[in-house]
């Protein structure tokens, strides 16, 4: 079974949206994890109000590190625009995503965040569906 995490800086808002994603379409095809280099401590309530919108429930999701990832070799790490921020993780491919950071802006603009990463994740397990 393929593996996949999702990395930005406070895992709190983008790589909880791409999880909450990939868990919806991969289900049990994908173990899929996210995780923060600096973890906030909580999921933003935008973050889980904007994906509610979709019919994906990530109000139970908890705000993690890198150290409560397992120690696996991922099939793929995506960072999510945090730069040397993101740690390096054992993986056989990495992404970088360059989406911006929605902490402390409007709904309209997680929103905005929540529709490109809607895409890309879909894009990502589509083309891996594709190529087995």
């Amino acid at each position: 079974m393929p593996s996949i995490v999702f990395v930005c800086v406070g895992n709190a808002c983008r790589s909880q949206m791409a999880e909450g994603f990939a868990r919806h379409w991969g289900r049990a095809e994908w173990q899929v994890y996210s995780a923060g280099s600096q973890p906030a401590g909580f999921v933003a309530p935008l973050a889980v109000e904007a994906m509610r919108e979709r019919g994906i429930d990530i109000s139970g999701h908890h705000s993690k590190g890198t150290k409560d990832l397992p120690k696996i070799k991922f099939d793929y790490v995506v960072t999510m625009g945090c730069g040397d921020a993101c740690p390096l993780l054992p993986s056989k491919a990495r992404l970088d995503w360059q989406i911006a950071d929605p902490i402390g802006r409007s709904i309209q603009f997680f929103r905005k965040v929540r529709d490109e990463i809607e895409a890309k994740v879909n894009v990502l397990l589509t083309q891996r569906a594709g190529s087995d």
